[in-house]
């Protein structure tokens, strides 16, 4: 029952950085998911996997972890690379791409 604890990064469907300032504390999967025979749907049967608890910091995430007992790893926080771009770039006569439509 090993926790990670990491600060989620941005979906692809957002420009903003909504949901990322907080940190998770999340359990490893212990078994994979199965497949229930009546219907032949998916299952599983760890319920651990649905527990999410969310932290204003990393701190207070290890420190829960270690209050309780949970073995866990914290994961690398993901680095932001603005990429700043200007509609002007477009056309400017220096270009090693030609522009097209």
């Amino acid at each position: 029952m090993v926790a990670r604890i990491y600060r989620p990064g941005k979906s692809a469907m957002q420009s903003g950085e909504g949901g990322t300032a907080q940190w998770l504390l999340e359990f490893e999967p212990e078994e994979g998911f199965g497949r229930e025979p009546l219907m032949g749907w998916t299952t599983m049967s760890d319920m651990k996997r649905q527990v999410k608890l969310r932290f204003d910091s990393r701190e207070q995430a290890e420190e829960y972890a270690r209050r309780h007992g949970i073995p866990f790893i914290v994961l690398p926080e993901h680095d932001k690379r603005p990429r700043y771009k200007s509609y002007t770039d477009n056309f400017r006569h220096d270009r090693k791409v030609n522009w097209t439509h």
